[in-house]
């Protein structure tokens, strides 16, 4: 998306790029469980969220699609975000998790792999900032997510076996 923004007689554009980090892991276990832990919210998620992670809060539901939860991610050293997210689920049993407080949207797709096994992905999108904070955001994030989405599905794989 292009934007454009006036300064007196001065035009300067602008491009918000939308932002995407996946991160991919091979688990020892069946779809449906997989899937059955990714949407526990009350038990499981707390117990697999990686210290970046705090003040995890069940606003609503629990379980699936209609659950609110609430936590904060300090991604960086300066930056902590307050997240507020609804949780919805796709036809294809995919769960989507919208912030309330940005435009980050936080997909979790398991599908069968080989020997039984399954692949689970999660893929963050946003849109990223312009101008010198875009660039760092552009830089940065995606690593930070990386790191922290890596370490969760690490723990996550350790709870399912």
């Amino acid at each position: 998306m292009i934007t454009q923004a006036f300064r007196g007689a001065r035009r300067k554009w602008s491009v918000m790029a939308e932002l995407k980090v996946t991160v991919e892991r091979e688990f020892d276990d069946e779809v449906s469980r997989i899937r059955e832990l990714l949407a526990d919210y009350r038990e499981t998620r707390p117990a697999v969220l990686p210290p970046p992670f705090s003040e995890y809060e069940v606003l609503a539901g629990g379980t699936g699609a209609g659950t609110r939860v609430r936590w904060k991610l300090q991604a960086t050293k300066r930056r902590i975000r307050d997240c507020v997210l609804d949780v919805d689920q796709s036809a294809e049993g995919d769960l989507i998790e919208r912030d309330a407080n940005s435009s980050m949207v936080t997909t979790w797709t398991v599908r069968p792999g080989a020997a039984g096994r399954s692949r689970v992905v999660v893929t963050n999108t946003w849109q990223g900032a312009t101008g010198i904070g875009g660039f760092f955001e552009r830089t940065f994030a995606p690593m930070g997510l990386r790191r922290i989405y890596g370490e969760l599905l690490d723990n996550l794989a350790r709870r399912a076996v």
